[in-house]
């Protein structure tokens, strides 16, 4: 957990240096605007003393008039810097969390087939939106709360010990014991807050995987099963949010307590300090203001440390993932591909997707440019792995594959899959329009190009047929073109266009 809550903190820093301006700003507005708030306090000390104490002639009437002037004024700079930091804070925090989604988008699509076919897809989408969302949430418990709390209890226990040192000293030892059972509470809650987490992402990858395969649970009658599946992991995650909810509830009763206690306390001494004549009714009002913003933010304290905790924990898969090496990478000087007659040779090429399951060994092969081969085998006999070797979404465990006596794996990634294009055998499309998926292997194309295309791969027809032709979206994977039509678009044939498309 800690080595993770690092990488957390460390990407969320690097994100907010981008904008120190306006993040800087947006603290220092907080900080001058915390201040001015706890000036007035002052100035009502001032009022009250005066009511209590002079009489009502216009000597004091034109005093009480021009401290709530004062007053006035103090709240107006007060809401300036407020404003200024709500405004910058907005710039920053939303800005940041964009560039941390665009992040973690990238840095997810680089990771290889292996990752993917190990990770429910739908448990990534929460991830990566609970990643984005913590920075704006720890974002806010920065500015909103952890500035403003140490700006006031600085200036409080400043004016606290200069006027009683007594009350100093009972607030002091009251924060002092509410931070070490916040503490101890919140670790102790941490590891609740992790599976919380973990059990969210479970419901969420079952979710996705149903939906996606919803069909599948029809046909083959597994809607019963699926939804005590399903029901279960809600169960479990429900469960489990109680039980934490219960955790914060015999908390805060506790916390309660002692705001009591503290309370009673000071106005106890404060009694007798003015029974001496070492306090007056604007001492009240003054130490009664203050106590009352130093519980506020004591109560609110330990709401924040526990949100802390789940954000830290909510982040915790995320950070994973990022702390996770992509498996396939460019080398150090990799070098852009130069095909110039496609030939293609494997060279005594070894690979197993793991330890004990290997696929091919001292596999060699030499296929001549223009040349067109099929590869036969039987069910795991390798067929798939060589085309997938040969897109490098897999490496090799031995031997090499060269492309015009190039070896891939001292290639760019980028320069290999703009150089070659595959037809998968099952066509999956994206949800998106029909021209805008035949424009995805070269994105400039004209509209012209793209109709003659489809032409020449005889899809044209089909498409001329339907309402928006070439703006007609397609539906996740192709399925709206696939079923319920006439005349079922070729969905390979759009493949073999985005093919064309990606020379």
């Amino acid at each position: 957990m800690r080595s993770y809550t690092k990488i957390t903190l460390t990407t969320y820093i690097k994100q907010l240096r981008k904008y120190w301006k306006t993040s800087s700003l947006a603290s220092i507005s907080v900080v001058a605007g915390s201040a001015a708030n706890l000036v007035a306090p002052l100035y009502y000390k001032k009022f009250f003393d005066i009511i209590t104490i002079a009489d009502t002639g216009s000597d004091s009437a034109n005093a009480l008039i021009a401290i709530i002037v004062t007053i006035l004024i103090i709240h107006g700079i007060s809401w300036v810097f407020w404003r200024i930091a709500n405004f910058s804070a907005s710039y920053f925090q939303t800005n940041s969390a964009r560039d941390l989604a665009s992040s973690c988008f990238s840095y997810i699509h680089k990771h290889s087939a292996k990752f993917f076919n190990n990770t429910f897809v739908g448990s990534l989408v929460k991830k990566v939106n609970r990643f984005a969302g913590g920075s704006m949430e720890l974002g806010g418990m920065f500015l909103w709360d952890f500035l403003p709390l140490i700006v006031e209890f600085s200036f409080v226990f400043f004016v606290l010990f200069s006027r009683q040192a007594l009350f100093g000293y009972i607030v002091l030892a009251w924060l002092a014991c509410f931070i070490i059972i916040n503490t101890i509470f919140v670790r102790f809650k941490s590891k609740y807050d992790i599976k919380q987490a973990e059990l969210d992402s479970k419901g969420t990858a079952i979710l996705a995987d149903t939906i996606t395969n919803h069909e599948n649970v029809k046909l083959f009658n597994g809607f019963s099963r699926e939804v005590a599946h399903h029901h279960d992991a809600a169960t479990a995650l429900g469960d489990m949010r109680r039980f934490r909810w219960n955790l914060d509830q015999y908390f805060e009763s506790v916390q309660h307590i002692l705001v009591i206690l503290v309370e009673f306390l000071v106005f106890y001494y404060g009694i007798r300090f003015w029974q001496q004549g070492l306090m007056t009714a604007g001492d009240f009002v003054l130490f009664q203001s203050y106590l009352l913003l130093l519980f506020n933010r004591i109560y609110s304290l330990g709401h924040i440390m526990r949100r802390l905790f789940e954000n830290m924990a909510n982040a915790k898969e995320m950070a994973e993932i990022l702390d996770m090496p992509h498996d396939i990478v460019d080398r150090k000087k990799a070098t852009a591909l130069a095909p110039k007659k496609g030939e293609v040779v494997f060279d005594r090429v070894g690979f197993n997707y793991h330890k004990t399951r290997r696929i091919l060994k001292d596999f060699s092969l030499t296929i001549k440019g223009g040349q067109k081969i099929g590869l036969v085998g039987k069910s795991g006999a390798g067929k798939s792995t060589v085309v997938r070797l040969l897109l490098r979404t897999f490496d090799t465990t031995r031997g090499s594959i060269k492309v015009d006596g190039q070896k891939l794996s001292h290639v760019t990634l980028e320069s290999l899959h703009d150089t070659m294009s595959f037809v998968p055998q099952d066509p999956i499309l994206f949800h998106r329009t029909l021209k805008e998926n035949i424009r995805y292997g070269k994105p400039n194309a004209t509209d012209e190009q793209v109709v003659e295309v489809a032409k020449l791969a005889h899809c044209h027809e089909f498409i001329a047929g339907l309402e928006e032709q070439y703006n007609t979206l397609v539906g996740e994977r192709g399925v709206k073109l696939s079923g319920g039509e006439d005349k079922e678009l070729p969905l390979h044939a759009l493949c073999c266009v985005i093919l064309q498309f990606s020379y």
